[in-house]
Parts: C-alpha cells; structure tokens; sequence
C-alpha cells in the first residue's frame, strides 16, 4: 500500500544558518495510528506543520496521497486537519462554529461529532467561551474526527485532559480509525497513548532512530517487570521501577508482550546503534 504521507528530501530552517532538517526523508504509512516520538525541541511540530502546509520547506517536498502538499490544492487541504497544540476558538456556540467550518470539509459527518461529543461527554449546544482548556480541546478533537480527512495530525492532544478525558480520548480516537485513513500523535506523554499506537516513528532532529510498526517491534522485544532480585544479565535495558525492573530483552519465545513505551523510547535514546541493529535483523 502506498503511504499516506512521504517526506522527500526535505530541508528547513527557521534561520538560515541554523537547519532543523537537512535532506530528511520518511514515509508515514496508510490506515494507522502512528506515533511521532522525540525529546522536546527535536522537531516534532515543525514536521507536523511542514506536512500541512502551515510551513513551507527550503528545498524538498510532502506528498500526501502523491500530491505535493506545498501547492495548497484546495481539495488537499480539504482533505487534511491539524490539532496544534495551542489554538483559538471563537467566543460562539458549537453549532455556529460547524456552521462555519464544516463546509471546508466535504466528508464532514454530523453523526460523528454528535457521537464523539457523547463519548467526552459534551453537550451539542455547548457555547465555546464558556469551556475549561479540557473541554475546549475535546470540542476541537470531536470537530477534527467529525471532518473525516484521509490524515489527522495531533500536536500534544492529551495536554490538559484530566484521567478520565484521557480514556475517553482513545476511545474516540479507536473509533474514528478505518484503512483508509491515518493519524499522526505527536507527544512526549506517550503514557497517554501508547496502547493504541499501530506504528512508531521517533526522531531526533534530521536523525529517525525508529521507524518500525507496533507489531514488528514486539515481535523482536519481549517487556517485563521483574523484581530487584531476578537475574538480568541477558537484558538488553534495564531501569528501575516501581516494582523492581523494568526490562526489555530478546523475544526468544514468540509471545507478545504489553509494550512499554517509555522503556523502549528511553532505551532507543541511550542505546540507539543496538536496537536500531536488532530490529532492522530479518527473521
């Protein structure tokens, strides 16, 4: 299958002398949820915003679907949506704020803000002005699924969701999910969602030190808790955990294990030649 979004010798910088990315290259694939993993400042929401269109690159391109995403084709835009981290909305009603910006989006379902608004337990009538940060974010989310693009973009979705907005988010986003979409979550509160990521890309800067799907990755790692006391020489990382030790070590078995994101992401940070090495080994 084609990927949803390529990424072509991409280069840019917000100062000339100064590149966040250099001759950068990456596919993000078709129908998943993906991952989009790195330290803070290593250029998660520039690539993002790069992507949409919102920042044009030096040099290189993004295709989405095979179009040059940089031309702003109407019918490109009206295709894509974009959850940035911060954002504005207008003093008006729910309803007001639809009216408005709905026809942008040819596919837009009303079935499906009005479902996705009951699972965040948000009225329809809601009056913008009058939401906390949470509830804001959650309109916003409901109206981005409800648009129904091809590609979903999410720059920190859970920032200022309380616990329960925070399960209550992956189950809107599980089911705003088909083959023929993609969403792209940018985030370091990987907590947050790492049970319903099918695929993983983390960078740091111009470097990927990860791209790989959920499923190969479990496949090649096996993560475990164990107690101070059980042996950990044939780990391959090690950090200490509430319980004793959290450990990744080869899957010799073939069982899946539950992933731990952040054990894995700390590892690939420390030790990036070696898992990079491991999971690139065909069976």
């Amino acid at each position: 299958m084609e990927p949803m979004v390529r990424i072509e010798n991409l280069t840019f910088g917000y100062k000339r002398k100064s590149r966040v990315y250099e001759d950068f290259s990456l596919d993000i694939p078709t129908g998943q949820v993906v991952g989009l993993l790195g330290k803070n400042g290593t250029g998660k929401s520039t690539l993002l915003y790069l992507i949409c269109a919102m920042l044009r690159p030096d040099k290189g391109r993004v295709l989405m679907k095979g179009v040059d995403t940089g031309k702003r084709l109407p019918q490109t835009l009206a295709d894509m949506f974009i959850v940035p981290e911060e954002y504005y909305l207008p003093k008006i009603s729910l309803k007001q704020y639809v009216a408005l910006n709905a026809p942008f989006y040819p596919k837009f379902s009303n079935e499906q803000l009005e479902a996705c608004l009951r699972d965040f337990d948000l009225p329809s009538d809601v009056k913008l002005g009058e939401l906390s940060m949470g509830q804001k974010k959650k309109a916003f989310i409901s109206f981005a699924l409800a648009a129904n693009t091809s590609l979903l973009l999410m720059d920190e979705p859970t920032n200022g969701l309380d616990i329960p907005s925070k399960s209550q988010f992956r189950k809107v986003i599980a089911s705003g999910m088909s083959d023929e979409k993609s969403i792209i979550i940018s985030t370091h509160q990987v907590r947050d969602i790492d049970k319903m990521l099918e695929h993983l890309i983390m960078i740091d800067g111009n470097n990927v030190l990860l791209d790989h799907s959920v499923n190969a990755i479990l496949d090649k790692l096996y993560f475990s808790e164990q107690s101070m006391n059980e042996p950990v020489d044939d780990a391959l990382f090690v950090q200490p955990s509430v319980y004793g030790n959290s450990v990744i070590s080869l899957n010799r078995s073939g069982e899946e294990s539950p992933l731990n994101l952040e054990l894995l992401f700390n590892a690939v940070l420390a030790e990036r030649d070696k898992f990079q090495t491991i999971l690139k080994q065909e069976d």
